[in-house]
Order: C-alpha cells, then sequence, then structure tokens
C-alpha cells in the first residue's frame, strides 16, 4: 500500500485509540505510545497489552507489527482492509476479520465496518477501518468485569466476537420491517417498489457475506479448545456466541429467499396491471374502430345522393335528363334506391 506524502513522517500514536496494560483483569499502566506498551509488558511478567488503532498508514502499522512479530500475510490484510470475514494462526498469533454492520433508522440502510484483531499469547492487537463497532464500550464492559479480563487476550477476542454479533439483531430488526414495508408496498402497486427491492436485496447480500463465514470461525474456534487449553468458561461463552451467530446467519438466508420471492411477486403483479392497461387499450381501440366504421357507412350513404344531386345540379344544356318530365322523381328515387342498398350492405357487416 502507497502512504500518501503526508503520512510519512506520522507517528502510530496519531492513531491510537486506547492502550493499556492489564494484570489479573485490572489496568495497571496507559502507556502513551507504542514502544512503552512494549517495553512495560516485557517487564510485566505476566501482564497483557490492549493496543486499539484507527485506520492506521502502512508506514504507521508496519513498525507496530515488528514489535509484536506479526505475520506479514496478515499485516498485509490489515493495512488494505476490505477483507472477508477469517480466522487464521501464525504460530502462537491468531488474525481474525470481521464485518460489524449497523442499521441507520433514518435512511433505512446498512452500514458496514471491518476490524481487524490480532490475539497473541500476551496481547490484543486491534486494527478498526470503520466507525463501527465502538471498542471503547468493549474495553469499557471488559475492565468492569476483572474476572472475565483476568482470563486473558482470549477474553478480549470473545468480548468482540460478542459485541459484533449481538450488534447484529437491530439489524436483523431494522432488515425486517423493510421487508414488511416492501410486501404492503407491493400490493398498493408502488412504482418505486422495485428499485427499492434491488437496493434492499444488495443490503442483505452485504450483510449474509459478513455473517455465514462466522459459522465456520466460531467452529474452528471451538475445535481449538482442547489443542489450545481454552478456558472453560470461555468456551461456554463462545458456544453462546456461535449459536447466535448462526441464529442470525438463519435469519439472514431467509430475508434473501423472502426477497426473492417479493421480487417474484411485484413482477407477476406488474405484468398483470401491464395486462389491463393493454386489456384496456385494446378495448378503446376496437370500440374506437366501431365508431369509425359507424360513421365511414353514414358518410358513404350520404355521398351517394350528394353525388347524383351534384351531377344533376350542373345546368349544362346538353344534358338529356334537365328536359324529361320524370326527371325529377327518377333523380329523387335514384339517391334513395342507391342510400337504401349501401344502408342494407352496411348493416349485413354489422358497421350499422
Amino acid at each position: 500500500m502507497e502512504a500518501r506524502p503526508e503520512d510519512v513522517a506520522a507517528p502510530v500514536e496519531q492513531t491510537m485509540v486506547d492502550a493499556a496494560i492489564y494484570r489479573d483483569g485490572k489496568r495497571i499502566e496507559s502507556p502513551a505510545s507504542v514502544a512503552d506498551t512494549v517495553r512495560n509488558l516485557r517487564e510485566s511478567p505476566g501482564a497483557m497489552a490492549w493496543i486499539g488503532l484507527f485506520r492506521p498508514a502502512a508506514n504507521q502499522f508496519l513498525p507496530v507489527a515488528e514489535e509484536f512479530g506479526l505475520h506479514e500475510l496478515a499485516v498485509e490484510d490489515a493495512i488494505v482492509a476490505h477483507q472477508r470475514p477469517k480466522l487464521e494462526r501464525y504460530g502462537d498469533t491468531l488474525f481474525v476479520v470481521l464485518r460489524a454492520a449497523t442499521y441507520l433508522d433514518d435512511v433505512e440502510e446498512v452500514e458496514f465496518g471491518e476490524i481487524h484483531v490480532f490475539v497473541g499469547p500476551s496481547f490484543v492487537l486491534t486494527v478498526r477501518h470503520s466507525r463501527t463497532p465502538d471498542l471503547g464500550l468493549v474495553r469499557h464492559r471488559m475492565e468492569n468485569d476483572p474476572e472475565l479480563l483476568a482470563r486473558g487476550p482470549e477474553a478480549v477476542l470473545y468480548s468482540i466476537l460478542d459485541s459484533v454479533v449481538d450488534g447484529y439483531a437491530p439489524v436483523v430488526a431494522g432488515l425486517q420491517k423493510d421487508i414488511d414495508e416492501i410486501e404492503v408496498e407491493v400490493f398498493r402497486g408502488d412504482p418505486k417498489v422495485s428499485r427499492r427491492i434491488y437496493e434492499l436485496s444488495r443490503e442483505v447480500i452485504e450483510f449474509q457475506r459478513a455473517t455465514h463465514p462466522l459459522h465456520s470461525m466460531l467452529n474452528a474456534l471451538i475445535a481449538g479448545f482442547e489443542k489450545y487449553r481454552t478456558d472453560e468458561e470461555l468456551q461456554r461463552y463462545l458456544r453462546d456466541v456461535a449459536d447466535h451467530a448462526t441464529t442470525v446467519a438463519e435469519r439472514v438466508d431467509g430475508f434473501r429467499l423472502n426477497l426473492t420471492d417479493v421480487l417474484t411477486l411485484n413482477a407477476t403483479l406488474v405484468n398483470q396491471a401491464q395486462n389491463e392497461e393493454i386489456k384496456l387499450l385494446t378495448e378503446a381501440s376496437y370500440a374506437q374502430n366501431e365508431e369509425v366504421k359507424r360513421i365511414s357507412a353514414w358518410a358513404a350513404i350520404l355521398f351517394a345522393p350528394t353525388l347524383i344531386g351534384t351531377v344533376y345540379g350542373m345546368n349544362f344544356a346538353n344534358i338529356p335528363e334537365l328536359q324529361w318530365a320524370l326527371g325529377y322523381p327518377f333523380a329523387l328515387g335514384l339517391m334513395f334506391l342507391v342510400s337504401f342498398i349501401l344502408w342494407l350492405v352496411f348493416r349485413t357487416r354489422g358497421w350499422l
């Protein structure tokens, strides 16, 4: 990752949210720098360091990685960000990527965050790339529960996992509310509902990408309980988080199926509405054609006597019928006869 010019000389402390040394679940030091944290940790056997960083640049994070001996692949992931949720072990260090989610009521959208956690034998290093989750609240809760914090770095990892998974509950509730509203809009025939279904489907898919990997991640942690001698109480806590994560994943799967059904239903209703409109247009066109036929038929009937009258009204001297005594009755009869024949023809064909 190429560092920006303004970041070249910036110390990592500018990205450090908090740093502390803990022993027996209590904060004993609050170092002002990463170097002080590492030095105090080495001078305090049995202690644990917890450092929180927010969006560090490459040149800021690399010295920290060297201090804690982090694997270069994990360091690269933590710097670049935009990683899928995963859990990997590099020697005695555990690297975890989590995707947090927050439901924004005012805009009815889901905001996603990303956090990377390095868990070593005596340290926890968190790298946050978004506003959520608020790890300050997690730290405060842990410091108010010294018994849990005294269980070491894995207890901090559990608390972060629990915070992320618990944060999914409001998102699930918000998405359920949005789906319920969409179902109502579909039956109302709202023309904007198709766009909303599409946007919500994208959010559900993104949420699914954040929650689905948790099942395998937590199963991997559970599978390593015996090998890595995980505290028995932490085992219970992690199993509880796994249960909650499974429930969330199942709900998200249900949301995706619901949206697929709603989209299909909306397409069906739109097609029905279009068919009704086409039917109405066809009926109107048919009625218009019938009126045109009637008008055309009467125009033809009226045109015949007009044509005959026009011929005999030209007043030329060489028109024989002008001197004929029966010329006038003949002209009237011819007009009536032609008009009657035309009326009979149009009547037979259903034009009148």
